[in-house]
């Protein structure tokens, strides 16, 4: 009978610990995504799995990473990755919905697609996940954007995705690729090259701010035109609004 008892009990404590454990971690993780909104981020999983294949490789160059607050980017540049890359950011909660299924429908017809993902949601890809388009990912992005959107303010997840977006073969980030690529201070930036810069972020791998391609500049005027259509800095007014 004391057996069962004993078996009993620790069969109890068991359970208690499984059902346990993963509210702990989900807690934890919780805190350090408020943490992450607090200070420089001081780096992300892109970052880390980007040294991992340098460690591994002679041909792939250690990452290049320097921190910038909000506050010391232009404005121009700012606005630019919005016009680029998520003109709906101000609006939407994580998720922009129409240009989700715009993607869904353009993928099933065998189109390109102009992707679908949100600003936020490229933050919880490059600071949380990794780089596959499985479908496992994809719902873990869509998850951690609601996050983010409820946890952080609309200007800082610009900020944490002005400086660890890709922007060069090993540039991450504003300050790097001001500091390596355009060889000036960031709050130097034009809005010709906080243009050009937008205009690399789809492909940053193959796009050389450097040596700008025909592509690069005929995007470099799209952006620059859409600057212009969304009212100018002005806009960026509306990241700030309750």
């Amino acid at each position: 009978m004391g057996f069962v008892l004993v078996r009993v009990r620790f069969l109890k404590k068991f359970l208690r610990g499984l059902l346990l454990t993963p509210l702990i971690l989900f807690g934890l993780f919780l805190g350090w995504v408020w943490l992450l909104g607090q200070i420089p981020v001081p780096s992300s999983a892109f970052m880390l799995q980007h040294n991992v294949r340098a460690f591994f490789s002679e041909e792939i160059d250690y990452v290049r990473y320097r921190w910038v607050p909000l506050q010391e980017i232009p404005p121009a540049l700012r606005l630019a990755v919005i016009a680029s890359e998520d003109q709906n950011f101000p609006d939407h909660f994580g998720i922009d919905i129409e240009a989700t299924r715009a993607a869904i429908q353009a993928y099933r017809e065998g189109r390109s697609s102009g992707g679908g993902s949100t600003i936020t949601q490229q933050v919880a890809k490059n600071l949380f996940l990794w780089g596959d388009r499985s479908r496992l990912r994809k719902v873990l992005e869509w998850g951690l954007a609601i996050l983010l959107e409820w946890m952080w303010s609309k200007e800082r997840i610009l900020e944490v995705y002005l400086n660890i977006a890709q922007m060069g073969k090993q540039e991450y980030g504003v300050g790097a690729a001001a500091d390596y690529l355009l060889q000036k201070p960031v709050a130097s930036i034009t809005a010709q090259e906080a243009a050009l810069i937008a205009a690399v972020l789809p492909s940053p791998a193959r796009f050389d701010l450097r040596q700008p391609s025909a592509y690069m500049r005929s995007r470099q005027a799209f952006i620059l035109r859409q600057m212009n259509a969304l009212g100018g800095e002005r806009y960026l007014q509306r990241l700030s609004a309750p």
